[in-house]
Formats: C-alpha cells, structure tokens, sequence
C-alpha cells in the first residue's frame, strides 16, 4: 500500500476562524477533499501536514519542513495536495523537489484540481507552466502590495508599524500620528538642549539620571508590541547617543514623514536593502509638529559640523567658527593654567591654529585668548545692530524676497523635471516586462532580448542618476531657501546683546578668520564672514 502525506497551505487568515489556534474553514476543506481521494485511491494516509497563514513564497513553513524530512526519510512516498499553488508558487521550490529531491528519493507528487502526477511524464511541461504562472502570481501580488503601499505614503498615511517616540497612533486613524504629550516635552527638551550647544552625552546623562524611559523601553510601558532584538539593558533599555542623533536627524518632529527608505530585496528575499534617495516618499506638513522650524534648522546646521563638547559637556560658544586666515585651517581650542597676581591659578582658555599646533605647516603661531575673542564678537556684533537702519533693512528686505522667489522657481523646474524622469522609468519598466513576455513567447530571439536589455538597462541607469543629481540639487537650493535669514525678524530680536550664546553665535556668524600677529604693532587681524546677508 502507498504512504501518503496529505499537505494543506492557506495563506491569509479565514474569517470563519473561531480562534486563532482553530484550522481555517479552507484547510479543513481542503483535508476533507484529499483525505476522501486518498481513501478512494485505498492509499494509507501516514501524517496531514497543515500550514495555516503561510505564504506559498515563504522560505519557512514548519509543516512543510517536517514533510519533507518524512519524504526524505521514506516515511511516506506521495505527497497530496489540493493544486500545485498549495504545495508552493515558487518555481524554484518547485523545479527543486517534483523534479529532482522527489525523484531521488522516489516519492511521487499529485495535486487534485490541476491533475499534476509526477509519474506522468507527459505532464511535466504543463506543471512546469504551472510553476510560472504561479511565480507571476506572486510577482505581481508583491508588486500591486509595493504599489499600494506606495500610493498610502504618497497620500501622507503614516505606514510604519510603530509610532516615533513622541507621537501615538491616532486611534480614530491608525495612520495618523498625534502628539504624545506624556514624552513630548522630554523630545523638545532634547532639541532646545542641543540648540544651546549640549552635547549628546550630557544630555543623555541628564535623562537617565532623571529615570526618564529611553523610546524602547517606553513603547512597552504603554502595551506596544515593540520588539527590540538583542536587548540588552546597558545598551538599549538606556538613552544613547545614537538615539539621540537619530531624533536630531528625523523630521518627523516638524511633521514631515519620509518613508520607503528600505524595501525587501525581492517578493522571495525578504531581506531589506537601501532605496535610492530619489524614490523615498516625502511628504511635509503630514501632522502637528513638536519642535517650530526654528529650532529644527538650527539644530541641523550644528549637526554637520561635528562640534566636541568640553569637559562639562558643553559645545564652547565659538567651536567651530574660528578659522586661520593663513592656512584656512581651525583654530584648537587649549586650556592652560595660568598664575595670576598674588600666586592665584587660573584656568584659560585659548585657540591656536591647528595647522601651527598640530601639523607645524602655518607660521600663524601665536594663540588668542578665547574670552577676549569673545568680547570682540560680541561688540562687532552690537555695532552691526547699531548701524542697521531702516533704509538699509528695506533694502536687504527686497534682495532676500528675490532671492526666495528665485529658489521657488529652480525648485519647481528640478520638480517638474523629476515627475517627467520617474514617468520614463515606470513606462521603461512597463516596456521591460512586455519585452520579456514576447521573449517568452517566441515573439523575439534570445539575442534581441539581451541587445534591448542592454539599451533598457543603459536607459534606467541614466534616469537613476539624474534623480539623484535632482534630489541633491533640490535639498542644496532648499537648504539655500532655508538659510537666507529673515533680517527683518532678527534685527527686531536683538536691540542691544549683553552676553553672547550659542544660539546668537549661530545666527549672526558663519566663520571668524583670525589673522597673524604683527610684531611691530602686537595687532591682528580679525574678520567676521556673516550668516546675514548684508
């Protein structure tokens, strides 16, 4: 008598389940089906293998992990399926069992509805077409889910499974995103806190002195299902500076969404891969903000400028600003202790070009007090408030206004340019898959396939790397738009500054350059290159 092993797969979850541990109305179905015909066949039914919510790619099912042992070990020698599609729309699962492993090991293969036998030879090209029309089943299933989702993140439909820290899941919408303002404080507490020139490891010190939930670990406090792998608490159950950084960087905290950074390599690799700049999805405005855009745009010109903290974790006022005007290199910043009148010990701060300190190629080689730098910015920076009158500020109005209007118009046209090239790249991808269609068809030769490929591939490359040209362009002449300071609004701010800050350095000074010492007169040149326009 022949052994047989009665095989079921249903790949979505039937509404008729009474639980989830329940067999769906459709596998029980499908054992009443197979179970009858094996009976009328008087073949002994050995073990039913059932995979419930498994997908016919999946490269993991564990019933159908434990029949192929079977087979392999001669516990049974035909496997019973519905269709094909039940025991897998994976060609090459396919082509690597029916036609090579079941052969070796003599077991024979038989689907129900679609008549496949693997001791019929005469049907192997009809399973072998199967497989095919089952793969691109699959195919175009993986790709009208990319499509959809795609169409939802475009529409600003939030499609992340958990919400960022700082925000909830609107739960009239589930994709949406509201403020959540239990942590949100803490989230704007970050950003001020950066803005005024503290470092990631203070601030993190700060938060964990305080016993404040690090994002992980406060997901599970309110019942997320988060799942944060390898947790380890030195690590992850405590604010880091990576985390930090990543809340820096992520402009959902003005209420922007980008999304479809990653996707699966494939519809059968589910491992994800990088997508190209050009093809994530933006959307601005998509909810309520935490931080104003202010803030955010001053965090983000520190961010790249990689600023050191100091000893107390602060950023020093002018770190980053101050520059050699004779070798374009920055100026350390050294501390010294210094014995003042009466034997008293001081402690000094200095910048010395790093071209003379450190690499001896600069002959700029005396160093310049940092408090007294400090005094001379913020007196050059009192009287450029004092000379701005109205006449000027007019002035200065109508060149910022068109300088803005200028940007608009080079934003529009890359826009325009990249809808046109994203076009030519769907309706290239169109005309691959007919392509191949005729190929399979006979329609054309193997070698015409492969020349218009080439033409094909050549094409979409070149499309590729003009949107990511176009996506720089675009982020360079936004950060331009950005930048241009409204004179008007900070004037207005500033009347008369008594002590200087982080945030004023930042928003008057671009760079200082210091110049070398003149030895007959013991004066040096210093000059101030302005974040404002005048």
């Amino acid at each position: 008598m022949e052994k047989v092993g009665v095989y079921c797969r249903l790949s979505d979850e039937d509404r008729y389940k009474k639980n989830k541990n329940d067999d769906s109305e459709s596998i029980a179905n499908q054992k009443s089906m197979l179970l009858k015909y094996a009976l009328e066949q008087d073949w002994e039914i050995v073990d039913i293998y059932s995979d419930d919510d498994y997908s016919g790619a999946g490269t993991y099912r564990p019933d159908f992990e434990r029949m192929i042992k079977d087979c392999e070990s001669g516990r049974i020698n035909i496997v019973l399926c519905k269709t094909q599609s039940r025991f897998s729309r994976d060609m090459e699962v396919i082509e690597k069992y029916l036609h090579n492993k079941f052969v070796e090991w003599g077991v024979r293969f038989v689907s129900i509805v679609d008549n496949a036998d693997t001791d019929n030879e005469a049907n192997k090209k009809s399973r072998q077409i199967n497989g095919l029309v089952n793969e691109w089943y699959l195919e175009d299933l993986s790709n009208n889910v990319k499509k959809s989702l795609k169409n939802k993140r475009e529409d600003g439909l939030y499609m992340g499974s958990f919400a960022p820290y700082g925000y909830l899941k609107d739960p009239n919408d589930k994709h949406k995103l509201i403020i959540d303002e239990n942590v949100a404080y803490v989230v704007r507490e970050i950003f001020e806190k950066y803005k005024e020139g503290i470092g990631y490891h203070r601030i993190c010190a700060s938060l964990n002195e305080r016993n404040i939930l690090c994002p992980s670990l406060y997901k599970k406090s309110i019942g997320s299902n988060f799942v944060c792998c390898n947790f380890n608490y030195k690590t992850t159950g405590i604010w880091t500076s990576d985390t930090i950084a990543k809340m820096l960087q992520n402009e959902v905290y003005i209420g922007n969404l980008i999304q479809g950074k990653r996707t699966n390599i494939s519809y059968k690799n589910h491992k994800s891969k990088k997508v190209p700049k050009s093809e994530w999805c933006r959307t601005e405005n998509a909810h309520e903000p935490i931080i104003d855009k202010e803030t955010w745009y001053l965090v983000q010109k520190r961010l790249g400028k990689h600023e050191k903290p100091m000893s107390n974790g602060k950023i020093h006022i002018l770190s980053q600003k101050v520059y050699c005007e004779e070798c374009g290199r920055i100026f350390m910043r050294n501390q010294c202790n210094i014995t003042c009148a009466g034997g008293k010990v001081e402690k000094r701060a200095y910048l010395q070009c790093k071209g003379n300190k450190k690499y001896h190629t600069c002959d700029n080689n005396r160093s310049i007090r940092l408090e007294l730098l400090e005094e001379y910015v913020l007196n050059a920076i009192n009287e450029l408030l004092k000379k701005c009158n109205e006449a000027l500020l007019k002035s200065d109005l109508e060149k910022e206004l068109n300088k803005e209007n200028n940007q608009d118009i080079i934003i529009t046209n890359l826009n325009k340019e990249k809808a046109n090239l994203e076009k030519k790249i769907n309706e290239s991808k169109l005309y691959f898959k007919n392509l191949y269609q005729d190929k399979m068809k006979g329609v054309i030769s193997e070698e015409d396939f492969q020349m218009l490929r080439e033409e094909y591939t050549k094409d979409v490359e070149g499309y590729q790397t003009r949107l990511e040209e176009i996506e720089n362009e675009l982020g360079e002449t936004e950060s331009r738009k950005q930048n241009s300071k409204d004179i008007e609004s900070i004037l207005k701010k500033y009347k008369n500054i008594k002590e200087l800050n982080k945030i004023i350095v930042d928003e008057f000074i671009e760079k200082i350059y210091i110049g070398k010492l003149n030895k007959e007169t013991n004066t040096r040149e210093i000059r101030l290159e302005w974040n404002l326009d005048l």
